[in-house]
């Protein structure tokens, strides 16, 4: 990656910056690829003045990262240090085998920590231990959690499905702060994943991230295999919608998706975010 000169960096817009200091300094340039690696890999260096900074930072950086097609590697497989409490306490203990990931993203971020500043972190908090709930309730396990992300696992994929709707719910019936419309996202998918020292790696972590990516606040998206491992575990009342082939970024093939449409929860959404991938 060549090196930005005074004048280039002058030159770019404070957009083109994921971290603008009290004082006006600008660091973290994310106007291109390979200055979003670059920033990745520099968020742990930066100090911040506080807390709210760097989240602010660090959903900028993720933004960015899906803008360029970048998957993430620190958030799924936990490379990258994350606050000690949001990280599974012990990764050996982790299923290994046919797995079903739940991915939640929550819709909107960055505007809505515009809109509530300081109490965004409370939001956050809550939507966490909304999620939390849920997974453990369904005998699921947090693997990581980063920024408005929430990565989590599965043996049984029917219990993966349910957990996603009931976090749905929960998040339909909440009241949120200001009245704001706070959703989360949710894609699944059923795989063999390799579990290592510092989390799990594989296809199937790119490809439950990728269709999260593609989903719309409220939402539930399944692969065509999570379909096939569940279509005769899904609870009454809950259909399926074919929502085709779809091609997502950085896979080789078109991946089958499908919707989850379950009583009490919004059914009609626009159509795939698969051209922000």
């Amino acid at each position: 990656m060549a090196k930005l000169s005074a004048g280039e960096r002058a030159g770019l817009p404070d957009r083109a910056f994921a971290y603008i200091g009290p004082k006006g300094e600008r660091r973290l340039p994310i106007h291109d690829e390979a200055h979003v690696r670059n920033a990745l890999s520099r968020f742990e260096r930066v100090k911040f003045e506080d807390d709210a900074a760097r989240e602010r930072t660090r959903l900028r950086l993720l933004r960015a990262a899906k803008r360029y097609a970048i998957v993430p590697v620190g958030f799924i497989t936990g490379q990258i240090r994350t606050e000690g409490s949001d990280r599974g306490s012990d990764l050996s203990s982790l299923p290994t085998g046919s797995l079903t990931f739940l991915l939640t993203d929550i819709e909107g971020s960055t505007i809505l920590l515009r809109q509530l500043a300081g109490a965004y972190g409370g939001v956050l908090r809550d939507v966490r231990g909304i999620i939390r709930t849920v997974v453990r309730r369904h005998r699921g396990r947090k693997v990581d959690a980063h920024g408005d992300e929430y990565f989590t696992v599965f043996e049984r994929p029917g219990s993966a499905v349910q957990a996603a709707i009931d976090i749905q719910h929960a998040m339909h019936e909440r009241t949120w702060p200001r009245d704001l419309s706070v959703r989360v996202r949710a894609g699944l998918h059923t795989g063999r994943p390799t579990l290592t020292e510092s989390g799990y790696v594989g296809i199937a972590v790119h490809t439950t991230a990728r269709i999260c990516s593609a989903g719309h606040g409220g939402q539930i998206i399944i692969s065509g295999k999570t379909m096939i491992a569940t279509r005769d575990l899904m609870p009454a009342g809950v259909t399926i919608r074919d929502l085709g082939q779809v091609r997502l970024a950085g896979l080789g093939r078109a991946v089958a998706l499908h919707q989850v449409c379950a009583p009490g929860l919004p059914t009609r959404f626009p159509s795939l975010r698969t051209g922000l991938l």
